[in-house]
């Protein structure tokens, strides 16, 4: 017998960590079993992406020839499973199909009665149902022991559809550490997860639905992490909903990673940020810089809001304390908007948007209101005037308070932000330009406006060429103001990019080839501004790093590639005084 466990990620650095922990368990439990014990490739695992043709997966799938056949799904790819459910039905009918997930958990009979294809759905959290699952397979026990299962909904034989329990909450603890073969991890992300629920009742939210909040042994996660941390894993990034929603949890954790580290690691937590006590501030406030990173879910400032979608927050203390972790310049923050919200117009969000805007954070994310099935949100959407579309991701198309005119409008700020604020590529030029606004939201407002004027708007643009627009917008308002600009654009663009070819939008290349040979050439001998360049020489530093004049201080800025910020990845930068380069004797 061939189980395959099936995952069609969004993007190929992903990886499912569901499909995995089912394998782990159901082959460590399995052990107690004896004549149940999972024979080598019984179960396989294969993971796939949205990116892909279906014609290809469907090729794979039927070529590994499963006698069982089970996906994962998700908001983001239940449309692409369902295509690819439908076709297998016809190359396989004899293939029986589950599906498990929470996009299918909450509304299980109407998946089945959807998707004739499918034999039964694994509702909640699917280890201990999957393993039971695998007893019955391997026995044959059809329908009769499917009856006995918790956690399914599922087809009989004659059609009728049965609808069983929920399984209660499993010890997250028995779960086996998946990561042992970090090569099948290779250029993927590392997701982890050290509990599971959430204290919380966010309206929109279907962890909200489920209070059963548990946690791995703390131990066992120490463990895991220094696994992590002694392979030298780039990423890993924790799943749980809200991670220091228990703060001794949250304490031991960070003092274990911040205590081990090895400066290679990076840890991201999705946090509650008004939850943080003294305590986890000063652990946070003393981590290496980009040890940790932290997105904190802010939806909205409006308190009218806030209530109406049942979240606990507070955002003066949130306000307060990503101040304070920003002031500290170790931390990376990513900071969350909702567009789409009961009690929040076009305008109320657009506050919103500014007082989150004003913390500054590493990344904004706008985002909008998905209605999820079996969430609190879609019982209300009649009273909300809420509209959404029918299909995955299920996204507001409006509500009482915002038109679908107000949400096209958003969408293009939302590209706004993505392109010239999260990409940190424009920051300097930025925090001038905002100078010359209201506020923040009318900025990205008015480049929307241009983008769409000029029909710029949904293309994959060059870099350079992002710089370039950003310039013609600025010579289009503020003709005046060319030249103080375009070095500002010129300085971060340099910033992040260690360029030879000069792009067009920074004009002429003011640093002659006599400076720029006698500093290097100084630099050689003394390492006055390139101390950690000791074993390089003049022509090796000159390739790892960039001089640029610009008028508008007066000075001549060397940006040093190789010792980058790790928080940003911005170069150190240094102002070289014009007398400096005079004292040479050989520029005299």
């Amino acid at each position: 017998m061939k189980i395959l466990l099936a995952a069609v990620n969004a993007k190929y650095i992903h990886s499912n960590l569901a499909i995995y922990s089912l394998k782990a368990y159901t082959e460590a439990k399995s052990m107690d079993w004896i004549l149940h014990k999972p024979k080598r490739g019984e179960i396989e695992l294969a993971e796939y992406t949205i990116n892909q043709q279906k014609d290809d997966i469907l090729m794979d799938i039927y070529r590994r020839r499963p006698d069982i056949a089970c996906f994962s799904c998700y908001i983001w790819n239940l449309d692409y499973v369902e295509e690819l459910v439908e076709e297998l039905g016809k190359i396989r009918p004899d293939m029986p199909i589950w599906l498990g997930g929470p996009e299918v958990s909450y509304d299980s009979v109407d998946v089945l009665r959807r998707l004739h294809q499918v034999k039964g759905v694994m509702k909640g959290e699917g280890e201990e149902t999957f393993a039971q699952l695998f007893r019955i397979w391997k026995d044959q026990e059809g329908d009769k022991g499917l009856e006995r299962t918790e956690g399914i909904t599922f087809r009989k034989e004659d059609g009728r559809i049965v609808e069983n329990p929920w399984r209660q909450a499993m010890d997250l603890s028995k779960i086996p550490f998946v990561y042992r073969h970090l090569e099948e991890f290779e250029h993927k992300i590392v997701y982890y997860e050290s509990s599971r629920g959430c204290p919380f009742s966010c309206s929109y939210c279907l962890s909200s639905v489920d209070k059963r909040l548990r946690f791995r042994d703390a131990g066992l996660v120490e463990r895991e992490l220094q696994f992590f941390i002694d392979q030298g894993v780039p990423q890993v990034k924790f799943v749980d909903r809200t991670f220091n929603c228990r703060h001794d949890h949250a304490i031991r954790i960070w003092k274990y990673i911040a205590k081990h580290d090895r400066g290679i690691t990076n840890f991201h937590f999705e946090i509650a940020a008004d939850l943080l006590n003294e305590e986890e501030l000063e652990i946070l406030e003393h981590m290496r810089p980009g040890l940790v990173q932290l997105e904190i879910g802010i939806q909205s400032t409006n308190p009218e809001t806030i209530r109406a979608i049942r979240r606990t927050m507070n955002f003066e203390n949130v306000k307060c304390v990503v101040d304070r972790i920003q002031k500290n310049g170790n931390i990376h923050q990513h900071l969350d908007l909702i567009a789409g919200l009961p009690y929040e117009d076009i305008h109320r969000f657009a506050r919103s948007f500014d007082e989150v805007y004003a913390l500054k954070p590493e990344q904004l994310q706008l985002g909008f209101l998905k209605v999820l099935k079996g969430s609190y949100m879609e019982e209300q959407k009649e009273s909300y005037g809420l509209l959404h579309k029918s299909r995955p991701p299920y996204e507001v198309l409006c509500t009482r308070w915002l038109s679908y005119e107000d949400v096209i409008r958003l969408k293009g700020i939302e590209e706004m932000v993505e392109v010239y604020y999260n990409s940190r590529q424009f920051t300097h030029t930025l925090d001038a330009l905002e100078e010359a606004y209201d506020s923040a939201f009318e900025l990205y407002d008015k480049l929307k406006e241009f983008y769409d004027e000029k029909g710029l708007g949904g293309v994959q643009h060059k870099r350079s060429a992002r710089y370039a627009i950003l310039l013609e917008f600025i010579v289009k308002n503020y003709p005046d103001r060319e030249d103080y600009y375009r070095e500002l654009l010129t300085y971060d663009y340099y910033l992040r990019e260690n360029a030879k070819t000069r792009p067009e939008f920074a004009g002429e290349y003011k640093v002659s080839k006599e400076i720029l040979r006698h500093f290097y050439g100084a630099e050689e001998r003394n390492r006055q501004y390139l101390p950690s360049y000791g074993s390089y020489d003049r022509n090796q530093m000159r390739k790892m790093t960039h001089m640029e004049y610009f008028s508008i201080t007066g000075k001549y800025i060397l940006f040093d590639y190789k010792e980058r910020n790790p928080l940003n990845q911005e170069a150190r930068t240094c102002m070289i005084e014009l007398e400096f380069l005079r004292s040479n004797e050989e520029i005299r």
